[in-house]
């Protein structure tokens, strides 16, 4: 595909609006990312929901307490996941997600039983894939963000700065290279995407994530490599993920939260498969 400046200036300006509003949340405090990601997380939920409805009917007529039971339940996933970072008085939002959670599950399915004249099971099995797909993935990033000291040279900021990072340079380097020397088509579901983009900019995030990790020592060249490479690549199946419920609802965007750049989903379906893969490793190999 030929290189095409006006969208390149305008990924590149989004891109940088998405890092400046990640950083700002990242690096205030936890209270900040919480919020941030908080805010990500509904509206993330009101563009899946709608999206869902375009391709299943069904789904579009589910009750209140269905529609926003089922947000407010997969925000305890974020909750609970503060670690006992965040407290209100003596109160910990971990302990209120996991209590406020356990209800939840126990009387949200039988309100919604009582409420609905028929139970559609395919109803019930979107929103737990929107939780698994939007609320998880969340949680899981604030998890990062508050698993380690707050002290400003520990992991809880590096981490998900990585993440943030690689993805935006992924992004960035994968339309350039695709632009450039790209011919073979990634996918159906984004024709406009090609393997020579995909993997050039996976290469490029890697060797750049360690240049960074070998001047600033605050993870080790390996493991810095390692994370941004799963970063890059379940970022673009995350991309891929969102293009086809987009393709699936028959809609360019899942909505219009920055006019002109699309939505909550459009600007943050990358992140959402990225953080869980990132946190895999991060707890179980760092």
């Amino acid at each position: 595909m030929a290189f095409n400046w006006q969208t390149f200036r305008t990924r590149a300006l989004t891109s940088i609006v998405f890092v400046f509003v990640m950083l700002i949340g990242l690096l205030w405090n936890r209270w900040s990312f919480f919020i941030l990601f908080s805010i990500v997380h509904f509206g993330a939920w009101i563009e899946y929901q709608k999206l869902v409805s375009k391709f299943n009917p069904q789904y579009h007529k589910i009750s209140a307490v269905h529609r926003y039971g089922i947000m407010l339940g997969g925000w305890c996933l974020l909750l609970f996941f503060t670690n006992y970072g965040l407290t209100i008085s003596t109160l910990a939002l971990t302990d209120i997600g996991f209590w406020t959670g356990i209800v939840f599950m126990i009387m949200l399915p039988l309100i919604m039983f009582i409420d609905s004249r028929i139970v559609f099971l395919g109803n019930i099995v979107y929103s737990a894939l929107g939780i698994v797909y939007i609320s998880l993935p969340l949680g899981l990033l604030i998890e990062l963000r508050t698993h380690w000291s707050e002290d400003i040279s520990s992991l809880s900021y590096t981490i998900p700065l990585l993440i943030i990072i690689s993805l935006w340079i992924s992004d960035t380097m994968a339309y350039i290279v695709g632009s450039m020397i790209g011919k073979t088509p990634l996918s159906k579901i984004s024709p406009k995407k090609t393997w020579e983009g995909t993997i050039g900019g996976i290469t490029l995030t890697i060797i750049v994530i360690c240049l960074i990790a070998y001047f600033t020592k605050r993870v080790s060249m390996v493991d810095a490599g390692i994370m941004a490479g799963m970063a890059a690549i379940t970022g673009s199946m995350g991309d891929l993920f969102e293009s086809k419920l987009k393709r699936m609802a028959g809609v360019k965007d899942s909505g219009h939260v920055m006019p002109g750049h699309g939505g909550f989903l459009d600007r943050f379906d990358s992140l959402l498969f990225a953080s869980t893969a990132v946190w895999l490793y991060a707890m179980f190999v760092l």
